[in-house]
C-alpha cells in the first residue's frame, strides 16, 4: 500500500454535458453547471486550476463555452475547440478537460458527466453502446 499523496500533483479532470437546444442561454447554464460540479466533486478552488480546455460538437454554434466559464469569475487560461465531426458522434455536446493541482490520487479524481453525456465512457470519450 502506497503512502497518501501530500504534495499537490497535476491531474486532469474530465467532464461533459449536452444541450437540449443550441441557445446561448443553455450553453451558459450547462457549462456553468458542469464546471461547478467538477470543482465541487473534486474539492477544488480557483487556486487549484491550471487551465481548462473546452470542446463543442459542430452543432453548437450559439456561444463560446469558454465565455460561460468567465461568467463564473474564474481567472484561468481557457481554450476552446471544435470536436471532430464524426458520424454517430454525440450531438449538442460540450466536453471539458480541466488541468488542476490536487493531492488526490489519479484513481480518486471524479470525472463528471451530466444530462445526455452520462452515456459517455470514461475512456475514449465515444458514446457508450446502447443497452
Amino acid at each position: 500500500m502506497s503512502a497518501p499523496i501530500t504534495t499537490p500533483r497535476v491531474r486532469a479532470v474530465r467532464g461533459a454535458t449536452t444541450l437540449e437546444e443550441d441557445t446561448a442561454e443553455q450553453v451558459a447554464d450547462r457549462v456553468r453547471e458542469l464546471i461547478s460540479q467538477m470543482l465541487s466533486s473534486n474539492e477544488l478552488g480557483q487556486d487549484d486550476l491550471i487551465s481548462i480546455l473546452l470542446t463543442a460538437s459542430p452543432d453548437v454554434r450559439s456561444a463560446f463555452p469558454a465565455t460561460a466559464v468567465r461568467g463564473l469569475g474564474l481567472d484561468v487560461p481557457l481554450i476552446g475547440a471544435q470536436e471532430a465531426d464524426i458520424k454517430g458522434g454525440m450531438p449538442l455536446c460540450i466536453r471539458v478537460m480541466m488541468h488542476v493541482e490536487t493531492t488526490r490520487a489519479r484513481s480518486e479524481v471524479e470525472h463528471v458527466y451530466l444530462h445526455g453525456a452520462r452515456g459517455l465512457r470514461d475512456r475514449g470519450g465515444s458514446a457508450a453502446p446502447p443497452g
